[in-house]
């Protein structure tokens, strides 16, 4: 493809998607793509001959966005949000037509030194302190994981540069809340801790970490000859955005020389406003912290963002030095290689920097607040209706609201069916999308706010189709 061909077809193409953003409130936000329906209408051998771009835009159209459940329509509730902001969506196209790999700081000068601008621009916007340092990695699993084996190879002084772990050493204990991510327990069994010597640790009413329940297994394992090695909190759990409380937990493996991991992969968005830093107070003795750029801040997935109180700890973990990508500036510069698992990098750093700079700390900030007060305004209507069976079955501190509609009369395995059949009857109608989660053993429904787009109006809509589907 030529750049004049290139330049026609990506305007085609901008045109496109900018039209599908303009209709997403028209479209049913699930997919009603039957299992294997797609792969039935695609050829099973790949195009001999070259096709036209008419051709590919008109399977675009047919096949592919049919097949798509919209994350970014004002009507989307599930999981969490996964804002792309289209100026970081320029940045991310950016990055791709330059297609540059970060290797080294020599390989692209900009990749590295544009990552460390940004990552110090969002450390300052959420409050961590002066000397931190911040990484862009893809996604918070690896960022667990990165944390994790730099707890263990503190922990053990170094293994990895010896005999690593088969030399007999006491079994080291990683710590976790009962509502962690369970991206945190693979990257536990992932980092090699086994799953004997992980520990999930009880909730209090509100669904966040007991930290005197945290004190007593660390105490009982430390009396069995086990090393209490990690503990992951989490500001904004993923059922319920429980907020475990980090500054008595820090002070605990303050005492202990643990690990302390905060997973703040969703809710940290919230942290650029200074009155919801009280949700992770404490965060100052951590020891890493991640922040997911691409959910409720706006930048277009994947863009986690990995934050260390002690760099050169991170790099002496994770640091390569082949004799190939040595250069003479090595000691000058960072070489981002040395900062996580991949040696290689996209030029993340420019879908961050473009959303940063076109909506500025103050667009990002008002947008936080209006998603804060539209998870209050649906508070308060499920506790007008609690005459008809409604319930919420958890605190809403930030902008997921977790409720439950118990009918009179129902309970036990038919109130959990009922559950799961109306939370189901809400998606398969396209009118919103949900997700059911586990809560103390029982279904409830979570609705996800925080969209670009979503207003009061969209609240009002998806409220009015959960009444619909679980009051019939």
């Amino acid at each position: 493809m030529t750049p004049e061909e290139f330049r026609r077809r990506g305007h085609e193409l901008i045109e496109r998607i900018a039209a599908y953003r303009e209709t997403l409130v028209a479209r049913p936000v699930r997919s009603a793509m039957a299992p294997g329906e797609l792969r039935a209408r695609l050829p099973a051998s790949p195009p001999a001959s070259p096709e036209s771009f008419e051709a590919l835009w008109r399977d675009l159209d047919e096949l592919i966005v049919p097949g798509l459940t919209h994350w970014q329509h004002p009507r989307f509730c599930g999981y969490f949000p996964a804002n792309a902001e289209l100026s970081s969506v320029l940045g991310d196209l950016a990055s791709s037509g330059f297609g540059v790999i970060g290797l080294s700081w020599q390989s692209s000068p900009a990749l590295t030194e544009l990552e460390e601008v940004v990552t110090d621009w969002l450390r300052q916007m959420l409050g961590l302190p002066v000397g931190w340092s911040g990484v862009l990695q893809d996604t918070a699993s690896t960022c667990s994981l990165v944390a994790l084996l730099c707890a263990r190879e503190r922990a053990g002084r170094f293994p990895a540069e010896g005999p690593g772990w088969q030399n007999g050493a006491p079994p080291l204990v990683v710590y976790h809340s009962e509502q962690a991510h369970s991206s945190v327990v693979k990257a536990a069994l992932l980092a090699g801790f086994g799953r004997d010597h992980l520990r999930a640790i009880a909730v209090d009413a509100d669904h966040a970490l007991r930290a005197d329940a945290l004190a007593a297994e660390i105490a009982r394992d430390r009396a069995a000859g086990r090393i209490p090695c990690a503990v992951v909190a989490t500001t904004g759990t993923t059922a319920t955005t429980a907020l475990d409380p980090v500054a008595g937990i820090a002070a605990l493996c303050a005492r202990e020389g643990a690990w302390l991991h905060v997973d703040a992969a969703m809710a940290g968005a919230a942290m650029i406003l200074p009155e919801c830093r009280w949700m992770w107070r404490g965060v100052e003795g951590a020891d890493s912290v991640v922040v997911n750029a691409h959910k409720w801040l706006g930048a277009v997935f994947d863009c986690s963002v990995y934050f260390v109180r002690d760099p050169a700890l991170l790099v002496r973990v994770m640091s390569t030095s082949p004799s190939y990508l040595r250069t003479a500036v090595d000691g000058e510069v960072r070489n981002l290689r040395d900062w996580g698992i991949p040696l290689g990098r996209r030029f993340r750093a420019l879908k961050l920097w473009f959303l940063l700079r076109e909506q500025g700390v103050e667009g990002l900030a008002r947008r936080l607040r209006r998603d804060l007060a539209l998870a209050q305004s649906l508070v308060a209507e499920v506790a007008a209706a609690r005459g008809a069976g409604w319930r919420l079955v958890a605190p809403v501190p930030l902008q997921t609201v977790c409720v439950r509609h118990e009918p009179p009369g129902l309970a036990g395995d038919a109130l959990e069916a009922h559950t799961l059949a109306w939370v189901e009857r809400v998606n398969a109608s396209g009118a919103a999308f949900l997700t059911p989660a586990l809560l103390g053993g029982r279904w409830m429904a979570r609705v996800s706010l925080g969209g670009l787009e979503t207003g009061p109006e969209d609240v009002r809509a998806v409220w009015a189709a959960m009444r619909a589907a679980a009051e019939a």
